[in-house]
């Protein structure tokens, strides 16, 4: 059985993949780390994302290739290095997520600071810088089949670098305030430590005499 699903459904699918990833993937990495080892967490993360990557990136498109008489690939150098470093990008991109995750938090510790002040700017920067530098490397480099190193450059109009930076701002703002106020609804949440108390220590009686001093 086809599924049709038109461009714009997969559209909503990567955006939906994408927006949820660094906020799954920071939870997940805390969930698996210890406190005698908070660096396993994260590797441990690594390790379910290449799980997922192996099952859906290699296993499913095997099993198609070998089912499908329309899904035979024609196995070209260019192609198998190109897409071989598009997945090395992808990885990569998943790791350093993970990563600027647990130094984020590992920083505003040494500060002094709360621990998600510095990683609620994490998800905002990597999803308004991704989409202006895929744009700008759009504009640079245009492959041809069997011609990859094809670079020339058309300036746009006006309407493009504006839009490139109102995406940027509006992504950064959309997500920083989402991520601002996750932080601050923990902040609530966080319970009060409790008032230092002073203990009471009683007077040691007078000898031969009351405390006034009289016999």
């Amino acid at each position: 059985m086809n599924i049709n699903i038109p461009w714009w459904g997969y559209v909503i699918l990567a955006g939906l993949a994408w927006g949820t990833y660094v906020p799954i993937i920071f939870y997940g990495g805390t969930e698996l780390a210890s406190k005698q080892s908070p660096l396993g967490g994260r590797l441990a993360s690594i390790l379910c994302v290449g799980a997922a990557y192996f099952v859906l990136g290699v296993m499913v498109p095997m099993i198609l290739m070998s089912l499908r008489v329309d899904a035979k690939p024609e196995w070209k150098t260019n192609g198998l290095i190109f897409s071989g470093l598009a997945g090395v990008a992808g990885a990569v991109g998943a790791i350093c997520v993970i990563f600027a995750s647990k130094a984020a938090v590992d920083q505003a510790k040494l500060d002094g600071v709360d621990a998600a002040s510095y990683r609620i700017y994490i998800a905002p920067l990597i999803f308004s810088l991704a989409p202006a530098i895929n744009t700008l490397l759009s504009l640079l480099w245009h492959p041809k089949p069997g011609e990859p190193w094809n670079f020339a450059f058309d300036m746009p109009g006006w309407k493009l670098p504006a839009g490139i930076l109102l995406v940027a701002v509006g992504t950064f703002l959309v997500l920083m305030s989402k991520e601002d106020a996750e932080a601050k609804a923990k902040k609530a949440h966080a319970p009060k430590p409790a008032a230092a108390t002073t203990p009471v220590v009683a007077a040691a009686p007078v000898e031969g005499g009351n405390a006034s001093g009289k016999t």
